[in-house]
């Protein structure tokens, strides 16, 4: 009888430790991601503000501004905020983050290629592709619900006006292009 408690207790330890040890496994796992997640954040947060990327949101923010719709020629902001949210979207990026780093772009950015113009309906239809910046929509949509949960209703809908975007693409308008 003392063996089989002596067995039992060692089983039942042996258990314990391999639990033990698959639980710190992926606590360790998960701090690898998020420390993975905000160093990518931090390098597309980087590009984001790179000379070239200011000059792109400065080209399109400007023409956006002043309805020159059909002289949009750069199509690299929203290529890459279709690449932020094809990353958020399969959870390589931590979407709280790109919340914080990127969401009042994200949002106002989207809205004007929308609004009054849907140069991104009118991408899709020229391209005869759906998808064209389907990953920037989801993006787009998913930083409301944020907005909506982490501000309130009512705050959300005070960052989704259109006068909110006009004063994010007048400030992009005059980006200081020199600066890195």
């Amino acid at each position: 009888m003392a063996s089989f408690d002596i067995t039992t207790l060692t089983a039942g330890a042996s258990w314990a430790l391999a639990i033990g040890t698959l639980l710190i496994l992926y606590w360790q796992t998960r701090q690898a991601q998020r420390l993975n997640s905000a160093n990518a954040v931090l390098e597309l947060r980087q590009q984001f503000d790179s000379p070239r990327m200011r000059r792109a949101r400065h080209h399109l923010s400007s023409r956006l501004i002043n309805n020159q719709h059909e002289d949009i020629t750069s199509v690299e902001v929203a290529t890459f905020f279709e690449l932020v949210g094809a990353l958020t979207h399969r959870r390589v990026l931590d979407e709280d983050l790109i919340w914080e780093a990127f969401g009042t772009w994200i949002v106002n950015y989207y809205t004007a290629m929308r609004r009054p113009v849907d140069l991104i309906g009118r991408a899709r239809t020229s391209l005869q592709d759906p998808l064209v910046f389907h990953e920037f929509e989801w993006l787009s949509d998913r930083i409301r619900e944020i907005d909506q949960r982490m501000l309130g209703a009512a705050h959300a809908e005070v960052v989704e006006s259109p006068e909110e975007t006009r004063t994010i693409l007048k400030r992009e308008s005059t980006l200081d292009l020199e600066v890195s």
